[in-house]
């Protein structure tokens, strides 16, 4: 099977990508501080470059919320072509994590915390997007963390909206949304047709029409500027290369310049070895993506987009999820995404430019119900408490701060509970209420297969309650592995055991 095969599934889906891509790319630079070509540039690169050389066949790249407080500073500090510098120089240690096979840290995010990032993920870009479909678009398209660039939050900016509405936003979000799951839900499954063209794509339509109709017939109803994607208008070829920028090579020793580069590099090496796992898990057909190949082509991509003029770039779960969800199968969807992007900032800016955000907003809606779905949240509750807990966790940090910390709450949550599981099951405690023959009580202590250092203090706790006069048997034919510390708690019970009238017998005189 081809990279082609899948042509029917893959088209529409990139389409779709590119809608949601465009207005993303503008408002992660312009949240950013970076000029607003930046944005795109590194979109562009995303797409054709790291999607051709990524292992992951359903993965988007491009410029990322998550570094976006990272760049605004970094400019402010360095000036952007210095920090251009640092993007490049971040493609290299990029490269360099690969070569080492640091890909393999993936592989250590649990499966509650990754759940939990998606379903952060879906109910934040649904409660950033409430905004836009109202008209309120204050804030750039693309920023996700909790305080956002206006001194407002992402909850208090929903109780501001009532004096900042537009009427005819919400008609398209409402009109956009119903037509999306009209489409899904009826059409799609009786007509073959309807699922070739994709609703998003009606819904997009509907949305231009609507503001060209607007503008000419009902000038009340019709949004400015503000409400409608602002993509850059050049003038050919040439206007889209003069605008360029390019990184300032004198500036490459500079000390701040370097820890800008490895900062980026981490963070962003990072934040896509999440969204990988994340995609994985996402994908219909449980591929599994290469992360030493996925470094190798983010690396590529960084150098790339530095060098001429981009954004520093990672795999993102919103649009990667927006590509799942219109049905790509394969990689195609996520270069064509990057070539449709090349080609409308260079052709057709002006009809890019008439989307209302409104209509983009109900898109990004279903793409948040379908990652934060209430069965989601049941399955996870079902799994216990040692899934929840981590799984809840993670939103709530995502909510309240950004992607990265959440991660990091969620992980901290997650190892909690891995302590506990691994104190609880270190060994069963068998204490046996009747007298032995000898007229002494047996207690059994059946040591798990490894025990680590975290168990140490459910051991001693567990010993300093063995009675006087007991008979203590030690079972340890299941277990491979002691840990020093736990062998030395055991051993100084059996010293202290002589003065107190216990007997201490081991079942597996190997391990003692």
């Amino acid at each position: 099977m081809t990279i082609f095969s899948n042509l029917r599934q893959d088209i529409p889906a990139s389409i779709v990508v590119f809608f949601v891509a465009v207005p993303l790319c503008l408002g992660i630079a312009l949240a950013s501080g970076a000029p607003l070509l930046s944005g795109l540039i590194a979109g562009v690169v995303g797409g054709i470059l790291v999607g051709s050389l990524s292992g992951s066949q359903l993965g988007v790249s491009g410029p990322a919320a998550g570094l976006t407080v990272i760049v605004l500073v970094a400019i402010e500090e360095l000036g952007f072509e210095a920090f251009l510098v640092s993007v490049v120089l971040a493609g290299v240690l990029q490269l360099l994590f690969a070569f080492l096979r640091a890909g393999f840290i993936a592989f250590f995010f649990p499966t509650a915390v990754i759940k939990g990032m998606l379903a952060g993920i879906g109910l934040i870009i649904i409660l950033k997007q409430i905004p836009h479909a109202l008209g309120h678009d204050s804030d750039p398209e693309g920023q996700m963390d909790f305080i956002q660039p206006d001194g407002e939050t992402t909850f208090s900016s929903l109780s501001i909206m009532a004096n900042d509405f537009e009427f005819g936003a919400l008609i398209i979000a409402l009109s956009g949304l119903a037509i999306i799951l009209f489409w899904e839900i009826v059409l799609a499954k009786k007509y073959r047709l309807f699922q070739i063209i994709q609703g998003p794509l009606v819904a997009v339509a509907f949305g231009i029409s609507f503001q060209m109709l607007a503008v000419k017939y009902f000038p009340a109803l019709a949004l400015d500027a503000t409400h409608l994607v602002s993509m850059p208008i050049f003038e050919g070829t040439t206007g889209f290369t003069q605008l360029m920028t390019f990184p300032e090579w004198n500036r490459i020793f500079d000390g701040p310049v370097l820890i800008t580069a490895v900062t980026l590099a981490l963070v962003a090496s990072l934040e896509t070895l999440l969204c990988v796992e994340a995609t994985d898990k996402l994908d219909p057909l449980k591929r599994i993506t290469p992360t030493n190949r996925e470094l190798f082509a983010q690396g590529c991509g960084n150098c790339v987009s530095g060098l001429i003029g981009g954004l520093p770039i990672t795999q993102v779960i919103v649009r990667s999820s927006a590509n799942i969800q219109s049905g790509g199968k394969t990689k195609l969807s996520a270069i064509l995404h990057g070539i449709l992007l090349l080609v409308s900032v260079l052709l057709l800016p002006t009809l890019l430019n008439l989307i209302p955000l409104a209509v983009l907003a109900s898109i990004l809606f279903v793409v948040g119900y379908k990652l934060a779905k209430p069965a989601i949240f049941k399955d996870l509750y079902k799994a216990g408490m040692d899934q929840f807990i981590p799984f809840v966790a993670t939103i709530a940090g995502i909510l309240l701060t950004d992607l990265l910390l959440g991660i990091m709450i969620g992980m901290s949550c997650a190892l909690f509970m891995i302590l506990r599981r691994n104190f609880l099951n270190a060994f069963e405690l068998n204490i046996e209420d009747h007298e032995s023959s000898d007229h002494t009580h047996k207690v059994t202590i059946k040591l798990a297969e490894e025990i680590s250092f975290f168990s140490r203090a459910a051991i001693v706790d567990a010993l300093s309650k063995v009675s006087s006069g007991s008979h203590v048997i030690i079972d340890a034919n299941g277990n491979r592995h002691i840990d020093p510390d736990i062998r030395d708690v055991i051993h100084d019970f059996e010293t202290g055991a002589k003065h107190r009238n216990i007997r201490v017998n081991w079942a597996n005189t190997s391990q003692k």
